[in-house]
Protein backbone atom coordinates (compact mmCIF):
# COMPACT_ATOMS: atom_id res chain seq x y z
CA UNK A 1 0.00 0.00 0.00
CA UNK A 2 1.93 3.35 -1.20
CA UNK A 3 0.41 7.18 -1.27
CA UNK A 4 2.43 9.72 -3.38
CA UNK A 5 1.54 12.48 -1.43
CA UNK A 6 -0.46 14.52 -3.97
CA UNK A 7 -3.58 15.41 -2.48
CA UNK A 8 -6.99 14.57 -4.75
CA UNK A 9 -9.12 16.70 -2.82
CA UNK A 10 -9.83 18.65 0.53
CA UNK A 11 -12.86 16.30 2.53
CA UNK A 12 -14.91 17.61 4.90
CA UNK A 13 -15.86 15.69 8.39
CA UNK A 14 -19.33 15.35 8.90
CA UNK A 15 -19.52 13.40 12.08
CA UNK A 16 -17.39 12.00 14.38
CA UNK A 17 -18.73 9.52 17.11
CA UNK A 18 -16.24 7.97 19.97
CA UNK A 19 -16.38 4.89 21.13
CA UNK A 20 -17.23 4.04 24.35
CA UNK A 21 -14.95 1.32 24.97
CA UNK A 22 -12.35 1.05 27.62
CA UNK A 23 -9.63 1.51 25.01
CA UNK A 24 -11.03 4.95 23.51
CA UNK A 25 -10.72 5.49 19.73
CA UNK A 26 -13.46 6.58 17.17
CA UNK A 27 -15.33 6.32 14.10
CA UNK A 28 -15.65 9.27 11.66
CA UNK A 29 -17.54 9.98 8.12
CA UNK A 30 -15.70 11.88 5.40
CA UNK A 31 -17.68 13.68 2.72
CA UNK A 32 -15.63 13.62 -0.70
CA UNK A 33 -16.42 13.37 -4.35
CA UNK A 34 -13.48 12.98 -6.50
CA UNK A 35 -11.69 10.51 -3.70
CA UNK A 36 -14.58 8.25 -3.89
CA UNK A 37 -14.43 7.09 -7.77
CA UNK A 38 -13.45 3.26 -8.03
CA UNK A 39 -13.10 2.94 -3.80
CA UNK A 40 -14.80 -0.08 -2.31
CA UNK A 41 -14.69 -1.47 1.06
CA UNK A 42 -11.39 -2.34 3.11
CA UNK A 43 -9.50 0.06 0.56
CA UNK A 44 -7.22 2.51 2.02
CA UNK A 45 -7.54 6.20 1.91
CA UNK A 46 -5.11 8.69 3.25
CA UNK A 47 -6.43 11.01 5.39
CA UNK A 48 -4.19 13.84 6.55
CA UNK A 49 -1.33 11.59 5.75
CA UNK A 50 -2.84 8.53 7.75
CA UNK A 51 -3.69 5.28 5.89
CA UNK A 52 -7.36 4.61 7.22
CA UNK A 53 -9.52 1.62 6.30
CA UNK A 54 -13.05 2.41 4.71
CA UNK A 55 -15.36 0.70 6.42
CA UNK A 56 -18.98 2.18 5.46
CA UNK A 57 -19.26 3.74 1.91
CA UNK A 58 -22.22 5.77 0.46
CA UNK A 59 -23.23 8.10 -1.79
CA UNK A 60 -20.73 10.91 -1.18
CA UNK A 61 -19.31 10.32 1.74
CA UNK A 62 -17.36 7.42 3.57
CA UNK A 63 -16.73 6.31 7.51
CA UNK A 64 -13.47 4.34 9.07
CA UNK A 65 -12.62 3.90 12.52
CA UNK A 66 -9.63 5.47 14.32
CA UNK A 67 -7.82 2.89 16.85
CA UNK A 68 -5.85 5.15 20.05
CA UNK A 69 -2.63 5.01 18.31
CA UNK A 70 -3.71 6.22 15.95
CA UNK A 71 -5.70 9.46 17.65
CA UNK A 72 -2.15 9.09 19.79
CA UNK A 73 0.21 9.66 17.02
CA UNK A 74 -1.67 11.94 14.79
CA UNK A 75 -3.73 15.21 14.80
CA UNK A 76 -7.11 13.48 13.84
CA UNK A 77 -7.98 13.59 17.28
CA UNK A 78 -8.25 17.68 16.81
CA UNK A 79 -10.37 17.70 13.93
CA UNK A 80 -14.21 19.02 14.47
CA UNK A 81 -17.25 18.48 12.77
CA UNK A 82 -16.68 20.79 9.31
CA UNK A 83 -12.72 20.09 9.64
CA UNK A 84 -11.25 20.03 6.08
CA UNK A 85 -8.73 17.41 5.75
CA UNK A 86 -5.89 16.05 2.66
CA UNK A 87 -7.40 13.30 0.85
CA UNK A 88 -5.70 10.16 -1.36
CA UNK A 89 -6.41 7.16 -2.59
CA UNK A 90 -3.86 4.68 -2.80
CA UNK A 91 -2.19 4.48 -5.93
CA UNK A 92 -2.97 2.43 -8.42
CA UNK A 93 -0.80 0.02 -10.49
CA UNK A 94 -1.04 2.07 -13.62
CA UNK A 95 -1.13 5.47 -11.73
CA UNK A 96 1.18 8.17 -12.45
CA UNK A 97 3.83 8.70 -9.60
CA UNK A 98 4.15 12.38 -8.56
CA UNK A 99 5.24 12.66 -5.15
CA UNK A 100 7.11 10.78 -3.08
CA UNK A 101 6.54 7.25 -1.12
CA UNK A 102 4.18 8.06 1.57
CA UNK A 103 3.37 5.46 3.43
CA UNK A 104 0.43 7.05 5.70
CA UNK A 105 2.71 5.41 8.54
CA UNK A 106 2.79 8.83 9.91
CA UNK A 107 5.85 9.15 12.43
CA UNK A 108 4.81 12.54 14.63
CA UNK A 109 3.24 14.90 15.09
CA UNK A 110 4.81 18.42 14.24
CA UNK A 111 4.21 22.35 15.26
CA UNK A 112 3.87 25.25 12.82
CA UNK A 113 5.95 27.56 15.10
CA UNK A 114 6.16 30.25 12.08
CA UNK A 115 4.15 31.21 8.67
CA UNK A 116 5.23 33.92 6.29
CA UNK A 117 4.83 34.83 2.92
CA UNK A 118 6.79 35.80 0.08
CA UNK A 119 4.99 37.91 -2.59
CA UNK A 120 2.35 34.59 -3.53
CA UNK A 121 4.03 31.86 -1.73
CA UNK A 122 4.03 30.79 1.63
CA UNK A 123 6.99 29.69 4.03
CA UNK A 124 6.21 26.89 6.81
CA UNK A 125 8.40 26.55 10.15
CA UNK A 126 7.78 23.27 11.67
CA UNK A 127 9.07 21.85 14.83
CA UNK A 128 9.25 18.23 15.09
CA UNK A 129 10.50 15.52 18.17
CA UNK A 130 14.04 15.88 17.98
CA UNK A 131 14.82 11.99 17.23
CA UNK A 132 13.05 12.16 13.39
CA UNK A 133 15.82 15.56 12.83
CA UNK A 134 18.15 13.14 11.53
CA UNK A 135 15.74 11.92 8.66
CA UNK A 136 15.05 15.49 7.66
CA UNK A 137 17.79 16.91 4.55
CA UNK A 138 17.95 19.44 2.50
CA UNK A 139 15.82 19.54 -0.59
CA UNK A 140 14.97 16.23 0.79
CA UNK A 141 11.17 15.00 0.87
CA UNK A 142 8.71 15.30 3.54
CA UNK A 143 5.23 14.64 4.16
CA UNK A 144 2.66 17.07 6.34
CA UNK A 145 -0.80 16.27 6.77
CA UNK A 146 0.00 13.66 3.67
CA UNK A 147 1.37 16.42 1.61
CA UNK A 148 4.84 15.79 -0.32
CA UNK A 149 6.89 18.45 0.01
CA UNK A 150 10.58 19.67 -0.63
CA UNK A 151 12.77 20.89 2.16
CA UNK A 152 14.29 24.08 2.35
CA UNK A 153 15.97 24.59 5.56
CA UNK A 154 16.88 22.17 8.06
CA UNK A 155 16.96 24.35 11.36
CA UNK A 156 18.81 21.53 13.84
CA UNK A 157 19.34 24.08 16.74
CA UNK A 158 15.63 24.34 16.83
CA UNK A 159 14.49 20.86 16.18
CA UNK A 160 12.77 22.37 12.93
CA UNK A 161 12.60 22.33 8.96
CA UNK A 162 11.31 24.79 6.35
CA UNK A 163 9.60 24.33 3.49
CA UNK A 164 7.54 26.89 0.55
CA UNK A 165 4.23 26.43 -0.89
CA UNK A 166 3.11 28.20 -3.92
CA UNK A 167 -0.21 29.56 -4.48
CA UNK A 168 -1.43 26.39 -6.84
CA UNK A 169 -0.65 23.93 -3.85
CA UNK A 170 -1.94 26.57 -1.07
CA UNK A 171 -5.73 26.01 -2.59
CA UNK A 172 -5.63 22.43 -2.43
CA UNK A 173 -3.76 21.12 0.57
CA UNK A 174 -5.47 21.84 4.00
CA UNK A 175 -2.02 23.43 5.79
CA UNK A 176 -2.49 26.52 4.08
CA UNK A 177 -5.30 26.92 5.90
CA UNK A 178 -3.20 26.84 9.21
CA UNK A 179 -2.20 28.74 11.62
CA UNK A 180 1.11 29.32 13.71
CA UNK A 181 0.56 26.91 17.23
CA UNK A 182 -1.73 24.18 15.38
CA UNK A 183 -0.44 20.34 14.84
CA UNK A 184 0.31 18.74 11.61
CA UNK A 185 1.06 14.86 10.64
CA UNK A 186 4.68 14.28 9.87
CA UNK A 187 6.35 11.72 7.77
CA UNK A 188 9.89 11.43 7.17
CA UNK A 189 11.06 9.85 3.57
CA UNK A 190 11.32 5.93 4.62
CA UNK A 191 14.18 5.82 2.64
CA UNK A 192 16.35 6.95 5.39
CA UNK A 193 14.92 4.58 8.02
CA UNK A 194 16.52 1.19 5.72
CA UNK A 195 19.42 2.81 5.49
CA UNK A 196 19.96 3.62 9.55
CA UNK A 197 18.91 -0.30 9.62
CA UNK A 198 21.30 -1.93 7.02
CA UNK A 199 23.77 -0.33 8.43
CA UNK A 200 23.05 -1.03 11.91
CA UNK A 201 23.05 -4.84 11.43
CA UNK A 202 26.28 -4.21 9.63
CA UNK A 203 27.91 -2.20 12.73
CA UNK A 204 28.42 0.64 11.19
CA UNK A 205 26.34 3.12 12.86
Amino acid sequence: MVFTGIVEELGTVISIEKLDSEEGGANMTIAAERTLAGVSLGDSISVNGTCLTVTTLEAGSFNFGLAPETLRRTNLGDLKTGSKVNLERSLAADGRFGGHVVQGHVDCTGTITDIRKEKDAIWFTIGIPREYMKYVVEKGYVAVDGTSLTVCDVLDEQNSFTFMMIAYTQAHVVTALKSKGDAVNVEVDITGKYVERILAAKGLS
